[in-house]
């Protein structure tokens, strides 16, 4: 028998490797439920943690294996691959299928798990809604699927809504780009794979009588059609008027994707901006911040001053390759102009990081209202005037909202990054 991967487990190597998967003994396996697999799939619990376990030809497990790990790498969400196995024999010596070992992603669910009679039609939506999205993230990355299916998903919940993840990559195929037609077969097969699964369902009387398979599968290529067109189609802003800047940045934000990137092509009329979104790792927007600026704030706090810092960056003239130089600057420009805006009294009515967040949030409904790009200094004028000096003092409200009183009032810390 040969093992290749991690060691995060040594006692995988003590599985019964000689016997086949489906006659390894009820005591080690775990029951969980599982979708429709074409191989022979189990699952087992090593130190509290589960692992799932597939059969199949050499070929396709160590296939599969780099390919999990690559989009592991590119932050695609996917079951984390942890190692294959080979040269298996039994007590007769004949050969067994190779395994690919990977770790279950824990509290997800297949399709069979969700949909049921009583399944509403809402909770249907939402599921194509993350399917739709997870297709959108592989295909911005150059992975056609090619077996596009709600069977190869596990479904994530993920504050009311839901996250998809791929679990099956043995089809797929990496490429620097995709073309028209690998993405059009990829929506294709999805449209077809979603509406024969579901008629298995109904068929089985499982699904819910308002849902249809046809349309669904129709509605799941409109989803992702409307989620591509938004995140490549280019648009026009003036350095007049940068608010339209913000205001697409927000729109990605709401679709689920952050902006990694800001190409600007210059033209006669202003600047044509096409925005690459990328979907990143939880921690990277404070880590992020604290290396350019050594703030150290909230993820949501981070974020949101990094679209700032942004869209500051791409007024200024700035390249990409010059955002540190950006960040000082808007430091100073910015963010400490809206601190030292704010008098000596009123600062322990929110934490800077807060007060912030909140007079973008101002300039933002004041830029609406009026039609065009509020001046970001009249805005922090008008913020502090008419929304900060009304706010009660942070800490009579919060009180003992985490750790001691007194932390609810505490400064922003500066971290000076390594």
């Amino acid at each position: 028998m040969r093992m290749v991967g991690t060691a995060q487990e040594p006692e995988l190597t003590f599985l019964p490797w000689e016997i086949p998967l489906e006659a390894w003994p009820e005591d080690l396996v775990v029951a969980l439920p599982r979708g429709i697999s074409r191989h022979i799939v189990r699952f087992v619990r090593l130190n509290g943690i589960v692992y799932a376990i597939k059969e199949a030809e050499r070929a396709l497990v160590e296939r599969e294996y780099h390919l999990l790990g690559e989009l592991q790498r590119r932050a695609v969400p996917c079951v984390e691959p942890v190692g294959t196995v080979s040269d298996r024999y039994n007590s007769s010596g004949e050969e067994l299928p190779c395994a690919l070992i990977t770790k279950h992603l824990p509290f997800s669910l297949p399709y069979r798990a969700l949909f049921s009679s009583s399944l509403r039609v809402e909770t249907a939506d939402r599921l194509l809604d993350a399917l739709a999205l997870l297709l959108v993230q592989l295909h911005l990355i150059g992975f056609s699927w090619n077996d596009v299916s709600l069977s190869n998903t596990l479904f994530l919940r993920d504050a009311g809504s839901f996250a998809a993840y791929l679990v099956d990559a043995e089809t797929g195929e990496l490429h620097p780009a995709l073309s028209p037609g690998q993405r059009e077969y990829d929506l294709d097969t999805a449209a077809t794979n979603v509406a024969g699964e579901l008629m298995d369902l109904a068929a089985g009387g499982r699904l819910q009588e308002g849902i249809d398979p046809i349309v669904t599968g129709v509605g799941l290529r409109l989803r992702y059609d409307a989620l591509w067109d938004t995140i490549n189609q280019p648009f026009e802003f003036t350095r007049e008027n940068s608010h339209a800047l913000e205001k697409q940045i927000r729109k990605l934000n709401e679709l689920g994707f952050d902006v990694a990137e800001l190409q600007v092509d210059a033209s006669k009329t202003g600047d044509n901006v096409r925005v690459f979104p990328k979907v990143v790792d939880a921690g990277h927007h404070s880590r992020r911040l604290i290396r350019l600026t050594g703030l150290d704030v909230g993820e949501n706090q981070a974020r949101r001053l990094l679209n700032d810092l942004d869209s500051y960056r791409i007024n200024l003239g700035y390249e990409p390759e010059d955002e540190e130089l950006a960040a000082h600057r808007w430091v100073s420009d910015r963010f400490e102009l809206v601190r030292e805006s704010i008098p000596s009294e009123m600062r322990g009515r929110l934490e800077p990081a807060e007060v912030f967040h909140e007079v973008l949030e101002h300039r933002w409904f004041l830029s609406e209202a009026s039609g065009h790009s509020i001046p970001f200094a009249q805005a922090v004028h008008d913020y502090v005037s008419n929304v900060l000096a009304r706010k009660p003092e942070e800490k009579a409200v919060l009180g003992s909202r985490s750790g001691a009183p007194s932390d609810a009032t505490e400064e922003l810390r500066i971290v000076i990054p390594d």
